[in-house]
């Protein structure tokens, strides 16, 4: 897959589909992109391209622990730049979870780059507030306060980071520990600011704030409950609301895979929804 260097760092992506208006599709939480493949190919098969990156510190992209502001807020900046790049703009931005949240920002920071928003399993939530947190960070800044930079490489997440890009492993085992803590626990800070429900961190005014047609998905898990995708849908102004023919299940986290029997109908409802937008805007 093609890899660029984008704002300081090597950044894995790919475009799926040939012709038709950009869509740019996020997974959530430090997952790559690679779970999006077969959804990407469905969306593409009906007219569109479909951009996917492993934002920093996720999938083949380089680990980058630095920076002032939030990971999320970064991440945004840094699809922009690829968007760019890729004479893509303006687009429809997307993605679940995290990567749903990532697109609203991505609004807030650059409008006028936006046609349109497909939020999918939005996060928010007392339970989401409580579980992410140790998620993203504790658990690591442990790591490193325990045993150093080896302890954080030997943890699940950074074994799959530096298996799919190997240089993560030296960029990583030669950086300061103090350094690597300071860094994380002023992420942990940021993403502990804002509200939890119903998008955590986002707040009311901001969702009100969005001026673009957008398409609201609820999740049917703990930590993505489908209260918090109609709540955000009720703030949107204008938004549309697809519910899938799914239950809510009391469970932590479902992946993305276990959508997998809806891929189908979730790929057609965000194209006929982009269709719509398309054709109002000739």
């Amino acid at each position: 897959m093609p890899i660029l260097n984008i704002r300081g760092f090597n950044m894995n992506y790919e475009v799926v589909g040939d012709t038709g208006p950009f869509v740019a599709l996020t997974t959530g939480g430090r997952r790559g992109y690679a779970e999006f493949i077969p959804f990407a190919h469905k969306i593409a098969a009906k007219g569109f391209r479909v951009v996917l990156h492993d934002r920093r510190n996720t999938g083949a992209s380089d680990v980058v622990i630095e920076g002032q502001e939030g990971e999320e807020e970064i991440a945004a900046d840094d699809l922009m730049a690829l968007l760019a790049h890729l004479n893509a703009l303006p687009a429809y931005i997307g993605g679940t979870s995290s990567g749903a949240r990532m697109s609203m920002l991505v609004y807030l920071r650059h409008p006028h780059n936006v046609k349109g928003l497909l939020l999918m399993r939005i996060t928010g939530g007392d339970f989401a507030a409580g579980r992410l947190p140790e998620m993203y960070y504790k658990q690591f800044i442990r790591a490193a306060q325990e045993g150093g930079m080896a302890a954080v490489c030997a943890t699940e997440q950074y074994q799959e980071r530096i298996k799919a890009n190997p240089k993560n492993l030296d960029y990583l085992m030669n950086m300061d520990p103090a350094h690597y803590i300071r860094v994380m626990s002023h992420w942990l800070d940021i993403f502990l600011q804002g509200p939890r429900k119903p998008v955590l961190g986002m707040t009311d005014e901001a969702l009100r704030s969005i001026q673009v047609p957008t398409l609201v998905v609820p999740g049917n898990d703990n930590t993505h409950a489908s209260v918090n995708g109609l709540a955000a849908a009720e703030l949107i102004p204008g938004s549309e609301l697809y519910n899938l023919p799914i239950e809510d299940q009391d469970v932590p986290l479902l992946p993305f895979s276990a959508w997998s029997e809806q891929e189908p109908e979730l790929a057609q409802a965000l194209a006929d929804f982009m269709h719509r937008v398309e054709a109002r805007a000739h």
